[in-house]
């Protein structure tokens, strides 16, 4: 095969569409673009999401940051760190921390986070736990236990 017996494959090569050129062409007078309105004219149509002048989608919806949770999970939080101040093989639960003072109040139900280190063996009953506060809990000889309110 030489270049000079490139060829395109057949039918893959359309004539342009002569618009305008009388009603025997077929895309004759208003050239297939209906009657009147924005997108019959010549120049290039409205950007897209163009609403035609009202509030468009992508700005009516609310972005990415700062929109408001319509109902959002709440917890009363402890960190793995104040739990090592209790004694060895202590049922910890929302109650009990409310009881030994390390919370002052209970909104919500009660969720373990990690940040702290622990070295008692703990059974802590609770509504939720971090990866890391599971390790940990876990890893000093307590166990966890999810206990929904």
């Amino acid at each position: 095969m030489r270049l000079h017996e490139l060829k395109p494959k057949p039918g893959s090569r359309k004539r342009r569409r002569r618009l305008g050129r009388g009603i025997s062409a077929g895309q004759g007078a208003s050239c297939g673009k209906g009657m009147r309105g924005q997108k019959a004219r010549s120049g290039p149509n409205p950007f897209r999401g163009f609403e035609g002048g009202q509030m468009p989608l992508y700005r009516r919806v609310p972005k990415l940051k700062h929109f408001t949770i319509v109902n959002p999970r709440r917890y009363t939080t402890i960190n793995v760190g104040k739990l090592a101040s209790l004694e060895a093989n202590t049922e910890v639960t929302l109650a009990h921390l409310l009881e030994v003072g390390l919370l002052n109040q209970a909104e919500a139900p009660l969720k373990v986070l990690g940040d702290g280190e622990l070295n008692v063996p703990l059974q802590v009953k609770a509504a939720a736990f971090t990866k890391g506060a599971r390790q940990k809990i876990e890893a000093a000889g307590g166990s966890c236990e999810i206990v929904t309110d």
